[in-house]
C-alpha cells in the first residue's frame, strides 16, 4: 500500500512540474541535436544533422550532439535543454520536412512551418526543405531568459541500495602488445569532378558531392573566397584531416591548387553555395 501511494505521488509530482514548466525558445540556452532522424538511414544522410545544428547555432542557441561530452551545467540537468527532431511528411512530388522542439518531457516547445523542396535531388531537395523549415525560427525573436530557465527535476523516490555481490578474484590475462601503426597524411584529393554542394559549419563549408560525401572541408581566413582545403582521410587511416591546399575563386571560377612531389597542381571546382 505505501508502494502504491508513493509511485502516484512521484506520478503527481511530474506531471505538475511539466505543466509548469515554461513553454518559450527564451528558457533556453542550449539544444541537442541527434546524428540521425527516424526516417533517415544513416547518421547526418545528406548532411541533415548537420545542417539543423548550424542553423540553430546561427539562431544563437549553444548545440551539442546528443552523444557529446555536455558541460556540468547541462550534464546536471538534461531539462535546461531542448530536444531537436525533425520529421518529414511524404509527397509524390516533393520533399516536406518540420523542424519541431521539445522539452525533456515530450511537450512541443516550438513547432515551425512544414519546409518544401521541388528538387528531384536528393541532396538539394533536403537540404533546400530543411532551410525552409527553419524560416518560422528566423522569425520568431530568441533570447536567452535565465529568469524563465528550466531547473533541474524535483527528487524522486529514493533508490534502494543495491546489494554487494562478493568478488571473485580472476587470473590476470596478459594481453599482447599491439604494434602501433605509423600516421600517414591523408592523400592528395586527386581529379574532383561533378558538382559540389557547400554546406555550412562554424568556421567555413563542407563540400559534399551526389553520394552523399564529405570531398573537401574549407576553412575561413581573412580574406573573401579564399579557403584552406581539408582532404578526408583515406578509409581506415588513423590520420586526421588536414590541410593539403588553398581554394579560391579567380574570374567567377573556384580553382583548387595544391603540391604534388613539388609539383603545383591546380584544378577547377563546380561549387554551389
Amino acid at each position: 500500500m505505501k508502494i502504491g501511494t508513493l509511485f502516484i505521488l512521484a506520478l503527481t509530482t511530474m506531471a505538475g512540474y511539466s505543466q509548469t514548466m515554461p513553454n518559450t525558445i527564451n528558457s533556453y540556452k542550449y539544444v541537442l541535436v541527434p546524428h540521425r532522424y527516424d526516417f533517415l538511414k544513416f547518421d547526418d544522410q545528406y548532411a541533415l544533422n548537420t545542417t539543423t545544428k548550424s542553423l540553430l547555432e546561427q539562431k544563437g542557441f549553444t548545440v551539442y550532439w546528443t552523444d557529446d561530452v555536455l558541460p556540468p551545467s547541462l550534464a546536471g540537468n538534461k531539462c535546461a535543454a531542448l530536444q531537436t527532431e525533425v520529421t518529414q511528411r511524404k509527397a509524390m512530388f516533393s520533399t516536406n520536412l518540420t523542424l519541431v522542439l521539445k522539452d525533456c518531457f515530450g511537450n512541443i516547445v516550438f513547432k515551425g512551418k512544414e519546409g518544401r523542396s521541388r528538387e528531384k535531388e536528393f541532396y538539394v531537395a533536403y537540404d533546400e526543405a530543411v532551410k525552409d523549415a527553419f524560416v518560422s525560427l528566423k522569425a520568431t525573436p530568441y533570447s536567452y531568459d535565465s529568469a524563465l530557465a528550466v531547473q533541474s527535476l524535483p527528487q524522486q523516490i529514493p533508490a534502494q541500495p543495491r546489494q554487494t555481490l562478493p568478488q571473485q578474484t580472476q587470473p590476470q590475462q596478459t594481453l599482447p602488445q599491439t604494434q602501433t601503426q605509423p600516421q600517414t597524411p591523408p592523400a592528395n584529393p586527386g581529379t574532383i569532378t561533378g558538382t559540389l554542394y557547400a554546406q555550412s559549419i562554424p568556421n567555413g563549408y563542407q563540400l559534399i558531392d551526389l553520394t552523399p560525401k564529405k570531398v573537401l572541408t574549407l576553412l575561413k581566413t581573412s580574406m573573401p573566397d579564399f579557403f584552406l582545403a581539408q582532404a578526408e582521410p583515406a578509409a581506415g587511416s588513423p590520420a586526421a584531416a588536414t590541410p593539403i591546399g588553398v581554394v579560391f575563386k579567380k574570374e567567377g571560377q573556384w580553382l583548387l591548387e595544391y603540391y604534388k612531389d613539388d609539383k603545383l597542381i591546380s584544378q577547377k571546382l563546380d561549387i554551389k553555395f
